[in-house]
């Protein structure tokens, strides 16, 4: 579309006095697009976004995000958006370590509340645009992320997922959604033992957002089909945690427990549970009470699967048991 084209040639030129109303055209036509024309937009917005000046860029970001959503190629997309994103945390760690060292007191808000026009100076223009960029840019990465394809291709996850932590660290700020969504495994190996039979079997897992979401997918693969003694959850349930939109009750079949003796709490994530022997171990245990929740997926957009290979042969499950710590309560 004409708007992109315009924004191109501002961007490219680095020309100021061109680049806001061309910025502002952009916007505006934005949401008036078809999906080819976003399709056709997001490779040139990413493109372009390293050049783009702090303010916009995390704006344009969320568009290219926006433009996935409705059919862009994510791995074409991802790079530029993945690269402004660690540009943005780390600035943003600055931004944090100076506010503190001017004893500013306590953080501002993301959106902007709190901050003084002197503040510019004393801590830097970068650094406070990009604080106030961090929601926008988590936005923007989820999108990306929510593709199996860019958490396969695309390199960059591990680097801004440290950038990420070293934030929230600094700030308190979560970022949930990006660190969970960095934190998302494919093609992951896991292995589930049924401590009260002693047997074991072998599945793989990809794009599980949460262990509310694995804990019932679990079930299903185990309790589902019989190898398991529980309550197995509903179908509807399963779907809601597989594709299908919306979430649906349903209570906990076991209690999850890791090789190291701890609880494996549904809060967490897969990369949470230890690895025994190359695969992520986790040890069924019977429910200590009954638990409730709304099954569904934490990224409504990213399909979870959790695939049933084998059951383990009982020599395999007795040795994996003996590496298994006693329950921590």
């Amino acid at each position: 579309m004409a708007a992109v084209e315009n924004f191109e040639g501002a961007v490219r030129a680095q020309d100021a006095d061109a680049a806001e109303p061309a910025f502002d055209r952009l916007t505006h036509r934005f949401g008036k697009a078809t999906d080819t024309e976003l399709r056709a937009a997001a490779p040139r917005l990413a493109a372009l976004l390293e050049g783009v000046p702090p303010g916009p860029r995390a704006v344009v970001a969320v568009m290219i995000g926006a433009c996935v959503e409705r059919g862009a190629d994510p791995p074409a997309c991802a790079p530029a958006v993945f690269a402004s994103a660690l540009d943005a945390f780390e600035q943003a760690a600055v931004f944090c370590e100076r506010w503190a060292a001017a004893g500013r007191g306590e953080l501002p808000a993301l959106e902007g509340e709190g901050l003084e026009e002197a503040d510019f100076e004393r801590i830097g223009f970068e650094p406070v645009m990009a604080w106030q960029a961090l929601p926008q840019f988590e936005m923007a990465c989820v999108a990306m992320l929510n593709s199996p394809r860019v958490r396969r291709e695309v390199p960059g996850r591990e680097g801004l997922r440290a950038a990420v932590a070293q934030v929230a660290e600094l700030s308190d700020e979560p970022f949930r959604c990006l660190a969970y969504a960095l934190a998302v495994l494919d093609d992951e190996p896991l292995v589930a033992l049924d401590r009260t039979t002693g047997t074991g079997f072998a599945l793989r897992a990809s794009g599980i957002g949460d262990n509310f979401q694995l804990h019932t997918l679990l079930a299903d693969a185990l309790i589902g089909r019989g190898l398991v003694q529980g309550e197995a959850p509903s179908a509807e349930a399963v779907a809601c945690c597989r594709d299908r939109p919306g979430m649906v009750p349903t209570t906990g079949s076991f209690n999850p427990v890791g090789a190291d003796g701890e609880w494996i709490w549904n809060e967490g994530n897969l990369s949470d549970i230890p690895v025994v022997d190359g695969v992520r171990l986790v040890v069924l245990d019977p429910p200590p009470y009954r638990r409730s929740w709304d099954a569904g997926r934490f990224f409504p957009k990213m399909t979870g699967e959790l695939v049933y290979e084998r059951a383990l042969r009982p020599e395999e499950s007795a040795a994996l048991l003996t590496r298994v710590a006693t329950p921590v309560r």
